[in-house]
C-alpha cells in the first residue's frame, strides 16, 4: 500500500503477509480556549526522542455552516462559546499545527468517522461531496470510517474516497469530483466474498524516521443503524478483536507505536463535563471494554459516535491508553502532544485536551456579540479564506433550495419525549407520512426516533422566512437522511411483535427505541413487564387492533428493512414505495396547512 511507502518495507510484502488487496495511490491567532489536558507517561523515555503532535476531530456530520440553536456553543468554565463552521475549523488547524511546528513536532491530522452522513443540506445536496473536498483542504490525513458513512451504502462510500461522478445524479457542480485524499480506515467491514476489509484497515506515517500505525474502525453494531440494503454485501467484525489482529501486523513490521481511531464512544457522567474532568470518573459507554481489551501497543485511542467530549485514560490488556473525543460538528479539535522513544519506537509520553474551535466576536467582558435576532456575531478575523471559498461555492448552488419556503408551522415542535417516549415532532413526522401514503391504503405510519435531527423552530431565521415558516432547509435538517417511503400488510399480531422489539435487552439493545406513531393509533407498554410482554391496549381509531387482521403500515425503508434492530418489520408483505423520499412527505405535510406541534398522547407507559 502506498502509506508505507516512506518505510523500508516494500509494500507488496504486506500485502502478501496481511492478506490485503493493493490499495490505489492517493493523490497528493490568540491562543485558542482549552479543556485541561490528560497526560500520561510510560516511563519508557530512556534516550533519543521524536516529538509529534496529533490533531484529532470526529461525528463532522458535513457542519459545513456553524450549528444552530442550542447546539451552536460549547460549554466550558462556565461560559458558553460559539463554536465550529469549516472556515473556523481550518484556521484552528493550522493555528494548532504552526504552534507545534515551533516546538519542533510534526502534525498528523487524523479522525475517528461520521465525517459525512446526517449532514446539512448544504453537503447532503450534493452527496457530501462538499464535505469531502473541504477535509481535504483542511489537511485532514487519515480517519476510520463510522456508521454515517454507510448512509448511501458500502459502493458510495468507496467512491468517497476513490472519487467519480455519482451514479445517477452525475457531477452536479460542474467540475468532477476526486475524491478524499485522506485514507479512510475500514479494518472490520468485511467483504463477504473476499474476506478482506472494503478498504485498507491500517496505515502508517513516518514521524522523523519513526513509524506510527493506525488501525481504522466503525463500531460492530453498525448494521442495527444503517439502511442493511446498502450493506448486504458486507459484514462487520468485533472491535478488540479486529484492533489487535492489525495491531500484530504492524508489530510484525516494527511498528510499536500505535492508534486505534474507531467510531465508538462514551460519555462523562454528565452531560456538559467541566474542564478538568479528565480522569474518566463516572465513565461509562462500550469504549471502556473495547480499551481493556486493546494491547498495550495501542497508546492513544481516538474516538467518537456519542458525541461527547472528553480525553481520559483508561487500562488497557497490560498498561494505560489515551483516550479521546472532540465531541461533535467540528466545533472541537483534540490537540494531542506525544514523544516517541527511538529505541523502542513505543509512545513515551502523551498529553491531550479539548480545544474550542470559536467563531463569535467576544465583547471583551467574558461575554460573546449577538445581532438583532440574538444570533452570535461571526468573527472574520478567524476565516481561512481556502476553505471559506469551497463553502461558498456550495452555499451558493444550494440556496434557492434551501431558502425555498415550503409550509409553516403553528409554535416550536420539538424532539422531546415524554416518559412514554413520544415526541410532538414524531407525531408530526409521522402524520405527514401517513398522509403521503394515504391514498394507497395507510392505516398506520411508524417512524425511528434516531432519523429526527433537529427541532422546527417557529421564529424567522437568516434565510428571510417569516415566523412560522419552514424553508426546505429547515425540513432537511431535521430529516436529512433522503430514505424512501414503503407501505407493507402486517397482521395485528405482527404490529405488536414490531413494538416489543422496541425494549432495552432486545437483542443486547441498551436502550429503549420507542417508535413515533400517526394519529389514531394508540398502545400502553410497561416498565417493569418482561421482554416480549410489555406492549398492551393496542387500537386504531379507539378499536383494539385485532392480531388476525391485516392493516396497512408504513414505514421508511431504513426501518422496513430491518434498521435500528426492527427485524420484524421484514416481515411484511405487498411491499410499494411511494413517490419520492421522506423528505417529501414531510415538505407535502407543512404545506398542506400549517401545523401544530404533535400532542404527544398517542403512547402510554406504566411502571
Amino acid at each position: 500500500m502506498d502509506r508505507l511507502r516512506h518505510l523500508a518495507i516494500p509494500a507488496l510484502a504486506l500485502a502478501v503477509v496481511a492478506g490485503l488487496p493493493l490499495a490505489r495511490p492517493t493523490p497528493s491567532a490568540a491562543a485558542p480556549p482549552e479543556f485541561a489536558p490528560v497526560s500520561v507517561s510510560t516511563g519508557l523515555h530512556k534516550g533519543a526522542a521524536v516529538k509529534g503532535q496529533f490533531l484529532s476531530y470526529n461525528d463532522f456530520h458535513g457542519a459545513i455552516d456553524p450549528p444552530s440553536g442550542s447546539g451552536a456553543v460549547v460549554n466550558a468554565s462556565g461560559t458558553s462559546t460559539p463554536a465550529g463552521g469549516v472556515e473556523y475549523l481550518a484556521t484552528y488547524l493550522k493555528k494548532l499545527r504552526a504552534e507545534a511546528k515551533a516546538e519542533g513536532r510534526q502534525t498528523l491530522t487524523v479522525g475517528a468517522g461520521d465525517l459525512i452522513g446526517a449532514s446539512p443540506l448544504v453537503s447532503a445536496a450534493f452527496h457530501d461531496e462538499p464535505t469531502i473536498e473541504l477535509m481535504n483542504q483542511v489537511g485532514l490525513q487519515v480517519s476510520s470510517v463510522g456508521n454515517h458513512e454507510f448512509d448511501e451504502g458500502v459502493d458510495e462510500l468507496i467512491r468517497m474516497q476513490r472519487g467519480g461522478c455519482h451514479p445517477v445524479d452525475g457531477c452536479q457542480d460542474g467540475d468532477g469530483f476526486g475524491g478524499a485524499k485522506f485514507t479512510y480506515l475500514a479494518a472490520n467491514t468485511i467483504d463477504n466474498k473476499t474476506g478482506l476489509p472494503i478498504l485498507p484497515p491500517i496505515d502508517i506515517k513516518l514521524v522523523n524516521g519513526v513509524p506510527v500505525g493506525f488501525v481504522g474502525m466503525t463500531l460492530e453494531g453498525t448494521p442495527g443503524i444503517v439502511n442493511p440494503a446498502g450493506i448486504k454485501n458486507v459484514h462487520f467484525t468485533d472491535e478488540i478483536q479486529t484492533a489487535n489482529k492489525w495491531g500484530n501486523v504492524l508489530k510484525l513490521f516494527g511498528v510499536k507505536a500505535q492508534v486505534l481511531l474507531v467510531h465508538e464512544g462514551g460519555s462523562q457522567g454528565t452531560a456538559t463535563p467541566a474542564p478538568g474532568v479528565s480522569d474518566c470518573t463516572n465513565f461509562s459507554g462500550p469504549i471502556v471494554p473495547i480499551v481493556a481489551g486493546l494491547n498495550p501497543e495501542f497508546g492513544l485511542v481516538v474516538s467518537g459516535h456519542t458525541h461527547r467530549f472528553y480525553s481520559c485514560t483508561l487500562p488497557n490488556k497490560n498498561g494505560t491508553s489515551v483516550v479521546t473525543s472532540a465531541g461533535t460538528n467540528g466545533q472541537l479539535i483534540t490537540d494531542i502532544d506525544y514523544t516517541l522513544d527511538k529505541r523502542s519506537g513505543r509512545f513515551a509520553e502523551i498529553t491531550a485536551k479539548n480545544v474550542i474551535v470559536e467563531n463569535g466576536v467576544a465583547d471583551g467582558q467574558g461575554g460573546w456579540k449577538k445581532d438583532a435576532n440574538g444570533v452570535y456575531l461571526k468573527n472574520p478575523d478567524t476565516v481561512d479564506p481556502g476553505a471559506k471559498k469551497i463553502a461558498d461555492k456550495y452555499r451558493t448552488a444550494v440556496a434557492p433550495i434551501a431558502n425555498r419556503v415550503v409550509g409553516s408551522i403553528t409554535a416550536d415542535i420539538t424532539r422531546a419525549a415524554t416518559p412514554a417516549g413520544e415526541s410532538p415532532l414524531g407525531d408530526v413526522i409521522a402524520d405527514g407520512q401517513l398522509a403521503y401514503t394515504k391514498a394507497a391504503g395507510a392505516q398506520i405510519a411508524l417512524m425511528n426516533p434516531g432519523g429526527i435531527r433537529a427541532d422546527f423552530d417557529a421564529e424567522a431565521s437568516s434565510g428571510g422566512e417569516a415566523n412560522g415558516q419552514v424553508t426546505y432547509g429547515e425540513a432537511f435538517t431535521v430529516q436529512p437522511f433522503n430514505n424512501l417511503v414503503v407501505t407493507q400488510t402486517f397482521t395485528g399480531a405482527q404490529i405488536k411483535t414490531v413494538l416489543e422489539q422496541q425494549f432495552a435487552g432486545f437483542q443486547g439493545q441498551t436502550t429503549n427505541k420507542i417508535l413515533q406513531v400517526s394519529a389514531g393509533f394508540t398502545y400502553t407498554w410497561s416498565a417493569s413487564a418482561a421482554l416480549g410482554s410489555k406492549v398492551s391496549n393496542l387500537a386504531l381509531n379507539g378499536t383494539p387492533i385485532d392480531p388476525a387482521a391485516s392493516y396497512q403500515v408504513t414505514t421508511n425503508d431504513f426501518l422496513a428493512n430491518g434498521g435500528d434492530g426492527f427485524s420484524a418489520l421484514t416481515a411484511g408483505t405487498g411491499r410499494t414505495t411511494a413517490p419520492g423520499f421522506d423528505i417529501d412527505a414531510l415538505v407535502a405535510y407543512l404545506g398542506a396547512a400549517p401545523v401544530a406541534p404533535g400532542p404527544a398522547n398517542r403512547i402510554s407507559t406504566t411502571a
